[in-house]
């Protein structure tokens, strides 16, 4: 019997959550389907799960369309309309067995074709205890899902509900599986990781779960995916100031850098919150580098204002930048709000990923010469502590840690040889 085919659009967690998928997908024993698992984040997400579903049904007309994830969530009906699908699923009932064990006889249509309950009314997040994927380099864990807060651009709070957090002795759990499996890197990954403890008993923080999982696992190197720095905790501040094996690498969604348009956005800091987090985060941690979300072109933003967020790349020394050009999200308040010309929004995301280019050049020249603990992810690739990616001269054991001399760079990545030993 034919195996299902998993396509994932979007987030990281979009891709651990579909290799849990695969597991209970497997389990059940469903046969040769296509599962579409999507992102909502931005109305042309949406439009790329849609023209997705069309080449996979030209390319394999036979084989049922299974569609889940964030934008089957937000808008089942956009995609129950589509001749091409067979199922739509939600993102709870994505994570559960039953929904799995039932589409075998069901597949050809004798139950409801969408099942998408109301995700705001969840009120736990499983530990889906798989064993990491991608290379065998680096696992991610999952200790989070779901966002309490209404920033007015995001559709993902009502794609993925409140926020729910996995308590901490399970992550202890399936970290040390995953070291007895021989990973050395763990990344910490949610939809709102900051927020990680508050549904909990005695709401423990985020920094006290990286304490823990230090204290507690002989894990080498741990990371955390994107953070809200405005909610960073002082036990947090403190791994960052003293544990080695937790990386100096942060990701955070800043979004802009103009005291307004936060506002706007509904965010918890203002621009010289972000300054100030940076600062001292490096101050702790002289080698820490960070990457940030910067949205251009949101409603009501001028020149002067897009300014403050284009010099916010050089007051923060921010070194990857995702830009992100407004999209309105239908049922969103800034999907109401007076919306900029295209050419502008477009505009302003090229000039923001210029910036970033620049600061990311910078970074790569800075480390000529230097020695870094390379983790490697492929024969002749690996990335060192700060995520920066290095291509190294000599075949290497994937998973292995080595000690690389950077020689230079070219085309974003910094080149290196291997020492000895």
């Amino acid at each position: 019997m034919s195996a299902p085919r998993f396509t994932t659009l979007g987030c990281r967690l979009n891709a651990y959550e579909t290799e849990a998928m695969k597991a209970l997908a497997d389990q059940a024993g469903l046969g040769a389907a296509q599962i579409v698992n999507t992102c909502a984040v931005t109305a042309e997400a949406v439009r790329k799960a849609r023209q997705e579903i069309r080449r996979l049904h030209r390319a394999h007309p036979e084989a049922p369309i299974i569609v889940t994830g964030c934008a089957a969530q937000t808008e089942p009906e956009t995609f129950a309309a589509m001749p091409e699908v067979t199922r739509v699923i939600g993102n709870s009932e994505k994570m559960q067995p039953e929904t799995w064990a039932q589409m075998v006889p069901d597949l050809i249509g004798e139950t409801e074709r969408v099942q998408v309950d109301d995700i705001m009314s969840v009120r736990e997040t499983a530990a889906h205890l798989i064993d990491g994927f991608g290379s065998r380099a680096r696992a991610y864990v999952q200790v989070q899902n779901g966002c309490d807060h209404r920033c007015t651009f995001c559709i993902i709070p009502y794609g993925r509900g409140n926020s729910r957090s996995v308590p901490a002795g399970v992550v202890v759990e399936q970290i040390n599986r995953l070291v007895a499996q021989g990973y050395l890197e763990v990344v910490l990954t949610g939809v709102d990781l900051t927020s990680w403890g508050a549904d909990l008993p005695a709401t423990p923080r985020l920094g006290d779960l990286v304490r823990r999982i230090l204290r507690l696992t002989d894990v080498e190197r741990l990371r955390i995916s994107s953070i809200d720095s405005i909610e960073a905790d002082e036990a947090l501040m403190e791994a960052i100031a003293t544990e080695p094996r937790l990386m100096p690498h942060l990701h955070l969604s800043l979004q802009a850098g103009d005291d307004m348009i936060l506002k706007r956005m509904k965010r918890r800091h203002l621009r010289d919150d972000a300054i100030r987090f940076c600062t001292e985060a490096r101050r702790l941690r002289p080698d820490m580098v960070f990457g940030a979300d910067i949205i251009a072109g949101f409603p009501t933003e001028t020149e002067a204002m897009f300014e403050n967020s284009l010099e916010l790349v050089a007051a923060c020394d921010l070194t990857f930048l995702h830009v992100f050009p407004f999209s309105p999200r239908k049922g969103t308040p800034a999907a109401r709000m007076p919306q900029l010309p295209r050419a502008v929004v477009k505009a302003r995301a090229a000039r923001l990923r210029e910036a970033g280019a620049r600061a990311l050049q910078r970074h790569l020249e800075a480390q000529r010469g230097a020695t870094h603990d390379v983790l490697m992810e492929a024969p002749d690739m690996g990335r060192t502590p700060q995520f920066t990616e290095v291509r190294v001269a000599q075949p290497q054991s994937v998973g292995a840690r080595i000690a690389a001399r950077i020689t230079g760079h070219h085309a974003g990545q910094l080149t290196a040889e291997a020492l000895p030993g």
